[in-house]
């Protein structure tokens, strides 16, 4: 199972590697290129864009779910049919979404905290990075569908290129040409178009189980997948959540010097964050196709591997950061105190995502069993609740420190009751048949 549960893991971590580096890269070009206002302008809508992200891997991992429980089962028609309704719904979701950021881009980037002076470069980034949110949640969708059928290095191969793509993109247009930081919101889209491009013809060309064609809409369905779903969602909503609580707390002690450093802190974490959420895309089909087959022991052992596996990447991302960060944040800036201010910031915040990814191998767990009121509340725990309280008195004890360890705080508290109220091993073998 170890061999099995790499096979998928290996190419998802390292295909959301490279698709956060690109982000990381994209922080970089934006600092240089555009400067510290820009950095800060992007910070205010990233709870936003994960949120789209959110929105995009509730379909994919509840759709998903229930794709390889169904083959799982040896019910391949039905695993057909739910693909074909998530696709058809998405795609309507994308388009609404698409439409009401892009008219209304400047209106939500003032709600989110855009400060007088960066609401216009916040509002532009949002603006143009609206135009592209039908490929970017379809993208994401697709290439989890990708891996529930079978296909995890192509799923790798179409991240990678998107996120190549971008990179490159991102290069001419903000500094040969100039376009600042609407040239980053739209090489990002058309990084995106390039992932679908290569990984539509798995599905036009019937290379797997899954293809397109036409479906009515099944409301038990979609509500169905949705509900399994809403889990991913609100995972991103809850680190949305966090990133938002975090600037609002940073701006009130340290200004726009501050939020300049949490923008950087934020670029180099997500790194971490969707290596761990990667680990966790490989977890899911291999949970949802033995939770199909009634095998318990191979679940188990997939949820184990899954979290020794997260383990070992904190491990090595905390060490790099604390003995390179000041490099790494040197990148992105020149200005010595958001440098030392990041530095400081940075290693506090990396304890936290030790347990960050127990916490989303868990929430996928429950997705992939169909039973999502833990993942619902687990997510809730982690951001709405414990989240709020750690910032507001560890604030008050330990100053901007306070903010930074915020993040272990909460979910370490989430992690706990969890555990009391629905422990993994003993759940599985109560509720899934042998």
């Amino acid at each position: 199972m170890t061999k099995k549960f790499l096979g998928y893991a290996i190419p998802s971590a390292l295909a959301m590697f490279v698709s956060s580096l690109y982000t990381i890269i994209d922080g970089i070009f934006v600092g240089q290129g555009v400067g510290d206002s820009a950095l800060a302008a992007v910070t205010i809508v990233m709870p936003l864009t994960i949120m789209l992200f959110g929105i995009a891997m509730m379909f994919a991992v509840g759709g998903g779910a229930l794709v390889s429980k169904n083959f799982g089962a040896g019910e391949d028609e039905k695993g057909l049919n739910v693909f074909r309704q998530v696709f058809k719904f998405l795609l309507i979701i994308s388009i609404s979404i698409s439409l009401v950021l892009a008219l209304f881009a400047d209106t939500i980037v003032i709600n989110l905290g855009a400060t007088e002076s960066i609401k216009y470069l916040a509002g532009e980034y949002l603006r143009f990075y609206a135009i592209f949110c039908v490929p970017n949640l379809i993208g994401i969708s697709l290439n989890s569908f990708v891996r529930n059928d079978n296909r995890p290095k192509l799923a790798m191969v179409s991240t990678i290129t998107g996120s190549v793509t971008n990179i490159i993109l991102d290069y001419v247009f903000i500094f040969p040409l100039g376009m600042g930081i609407k040239g980053a919101a739209i090489a990002t889209g058309l990084g995106q178009i390039v992932t679908v491009l290569v990984v539509l013809p798995h599905f036009i060309l019937k290379k797997g189980k899954l293809s397109f064609g036409n479906v009515s809409l099944d409301k038990e369905l979609i509500r169905k997948f949705s509900n399994i779903g809403l889990p991913s969602f609100f995972a991103e909503a809850a680190f949305s959540v966090i990133v938002f609580v975090q600037n609002i707390a940073v701006v009130n002690i340290m200004g726009e010097a501050g939020l300049s450093a949490y923008s950087i802190i934020n670029y180099i974490t997500t790194n971490i964050y969707m290596v761990l959420l990667g680990v966790t895309f490989g977890a899911q089909p291999l949970i949802s196709y033995n939770f199909g087959a009634k095998n318990v022991k191979n679940i188990l052992d997939v949820y184990r591997i899954s979290n020794i596996v997260s383990i070992i990447i904190n491990i090595v991302f905390t060490d790099i950061c604390f003995i390179f960060g000041r490099t790494l944040i040197g990148i992105f800036t020149s200005n010595a105190e958001i440098l030392e201010i990041a530095y400081n910031g940075l290693n506090i915040t990396n304890i936290g995502f030790f347990i960050v990814g127990l916490n989303l191998t868990t929430t996928v767990y429950y997705q992939a069993v169909e039973d999502p009121k833990y993942s619902n509340l687990l997510c809730v725990l982690r951001s709405v609740i414990f989240l709020p309280i750690s910032v507001f008195v560890l604030v008050k004890l330990m100053g901007v420190n306070g903010v930074w360890i915020s993040l272990l705080s909460s979910e370490f508290l989430s992690l706990i009751v969890v555990k009391f109220v629905a422990d993994v091993k003993s759940y599985t073998k109560s509720n899934v048949a042998v």
